[in-house]
């Protein structure tokens, strides 16, 4: 696995989501333990820190638009995806999604326990899918 990881190109990403409020929404993953970028954060938009390489830009929704010809997704019938998210614990997983459930989030589906990998889901406060996840680091292997 090493040596297929050296040969994998360095990317970083950025996934856009169409949000209704960019101060609502952000007060609701900042309650989560995530931070934003100031410089790309304001009335319009908002840059969510992810991880290293990893980013979700957070769009108020005709801004969003400006970016494609395609509808918005209704994410109160329809899902555009689901984001994961990993933690270093299975209680890391519980305290996410019960921030997230406690900001006004709501669970999208049962726990699930494999063992070697718990977890559980919640929708964002426009509806967004987001898969939060531990994996056994000796599993991971």
């Amino acid at each position: 696995m090493k040596e297929k990881e050296d040969n994998l190109m360095s990317h970083k990403l950025f996934v856009s989501l169409p949000i209704k409020n960019v101060e609502r929404t952000v007060a609701f993953f900042k309650s989560l333990g995530f931070t934003f970028n100031p410089k790309v954060t304001g009335e319009q938009a908002a840059c969510m820190f992810i991880g290293e390489h990893a980013y979700a830009m957070l769009l108020v929704e005709p801004f969003f638009k400006t970016f494609t010809k395609k509808e918005i997704c209704d994410t109160a019938t329809h899902v555009e995806g689901a984001f994961g998210l990993s933690c270093e614990t299975r209680a890391e997983v519980d305290a996410m999604v019960a921030k997230a459930l406690a900001g006004g989030g709501k669970e999208a589906g049962p726990p699930e326990d494999h063992g070697f990998m718990y977890t559980r889901s919640f929708e964002d406060l426009d509806g967004h899918h987001w898969e939060v996840v531990w994996m056994d680091p000796q599993a991971a292997q």
